[in-house]
C-alpha cells in the first residue's frame, strides 16, 4: 500500500479467519479484513476516506480541515486524531446545541486540538447550502471542507485502496456495513468485475442507499451510464438495522459479546455488529453456494461502543 507520507497506512491490514459453526455447516469461508487495526485512532473506512483529504489539506500550508458530525461521530474522532498527529488544524461543526457534558468522542476531539463549533439541528440541515458555507468562510477563513462522513471525491478515492490485489483475486463476495454508500462505491471502483458486494444498511428504510451508491459512482466517474454498469454487482440488505440508526437491542448486544468472547472479534453496535449479524443470517438461510469465499470488511467505529454506557448517547 502506498502510504504517501501518512503514517496511518504503513502497515498491512490483518485478515482474520472466522471459525464459526454456521460457516462450516454451509461450506463457506468467511474472513474478516480488520480495518479497525489500521491505527489506534485513525482506522476503519474513516482512515481511508481521510487519506486524500488530509493530503489535500497538507498541500496548502496553514489550511485547516473542516468537517461535520454528531456527538459520537467516528469521523469527527478520526479527523481530530489525524489532525493532531499530522499538525493540521481541524474544525468540527457539531450537530446540536453545546451540551453541559461532552460525549467521550467530543472530549477526545477537543483534547486533540479540534475546534468544536456547535450549531442547532435546524441550522445543521443547511450545512450543504451556499449560505451556510459562506458563513463558515467568514468565521473560519480558508479551509478544506470534508462532508459529513468523509464522503467526497477524495474519500471515494481513498476507499479504492481498501481491497488488496490478493483480496480481488481470492474472494467471491465482499460484505460491509453501509452508512452513506461512499465506501462501497470506492471499493466497487477497484474490485474485480466477478466479485459481488453486499452492503448492510445501518439505517431503517435503507433502500435509498442503492441510489446513493450509484450517485457516488456517477459523481466520481462523471458518467451516469458507466456508473449504472456497476448496478448488477452490488445489493443492499435492509433487514438488519435493529430499529434504525444508532439503535440496538439485547439480541444484537448478545451477538457482539459472543463474537468477542469466542472469536476475539470486537464489533460496534451501530455498524459492524449489525452487518456481521446479517451476513451470518444470510449464510444460515443458504444465500451462498458451498465453497464461496466471503470477505467481511470491519469498518472500525469501536470508539462508539462507549456510548452503550452513556446516558447522552442519541
Amino acid at each position: 500500500m502506498n502510504n504517501s507520507g501518512i503514517p496511518f497506512f504503513e502497515n498491512d491490514v490483518p485478515i482474520q479467519s472466522l471459525e464459526h459453526p454456521i460457516c462450516s455447516e454451509k461450506g463457506v469461508i468467511v474472513d474478516i479484513k480488520r480495518l479497525d487495526l489500521l491505527h489506534p485512532f485513525v482506522n476503519g473506512n474513516k482512515g481511508f476516506k481521510l487519506k486524500y483529504n488530509l493530503l489535500k489539506a497538507m498541500s496548502e500550508e496553514g489550511q485547516a480541515l473542516l468537517t461535520f458530525g454528531g456527538a459520537w461521530s467516528n469521523h469527527i474522532y478520526a479527523t481530530a486524531a489525524a489532525g493532531k498527529e499530522l499538525g493540521i488544524r481541524t474544525i468540527g461543526i457539531i450537530r446540536g446545541e453545546e451540551p453541559a457534558q461532552y460525549s467521550s468522542t467530543l472530549e477526545f476531539a477537543r483534547a486533540c486540538g479540534m475546534h468544536l463549533e456547535f450549531v442547532s439541528r435546524l441550522d445543521y440541515e443547511e450545512k450543504n447550502t451556499d449560505e451556510f458555507k459562506a458563513w463558515l468562510q467568514g468565521k473560519f477563513g480558508d479551509f478544506h471542507l470534508v462532508p459529513e462522513g468523509g464522503s467526497n471525491y477524495y474519500g471515494i478515492n481513498g476507499c479504492m485502496e481498501i481491497l488488496s490485489a490478493s483480496d480481488k483475486e481470492y474472494y467471491d463476495v465482499v460484505a460491509l456495513a453501509v452508512g452513506t454508500g461512499a465506501t462501497l462505491a470506492g471499493m466497487l471502483l477497484s474490485a474485480s468485475s466477478r466479485q459481488r458486494f453486499i452492503g448492510f444498511s445501518a439505517l431503517k428504510g435503507g433502500d435509498f442507499l442503492r441510489d446513493d451508491v450509484l450517485r457516488h459512482l456517477e459523481y466520481f466517474l462523471m458518467n451516469k451510464e458507466l456508473a449504472n454498469d456497476f448496478a448488477p454487482q452490488f445489493s443492499i440488505e435492509t433487514a438488519y438495522h435493529f430499529g434504525g440508526y444508532g439503535k440496538w437491542n439485547e439480541e444484537l448486544l448478545a451477538f457482539m459479546q459472543a463474537m468477542e468472547q469466542l472469536h476475539h472479534l470486537p464489533l460496534d453496535q451501530v455498524y459492524t455488529g449489525k452487518a456481521l449479524f446479517g451476513l451470518l443470517d444470510l449464510i444460515a438461510h443458504d444465500t451462498f453456494t458451498s465453497g464461496e469465499r466471503i470477505l467481511f470488511v470491519h469498518t472500525g467505529g469501536l470508539q462508539g461502543r462507549v456510548s452503550l454506557d452513556s446516558p447522552t448517547a442519541s
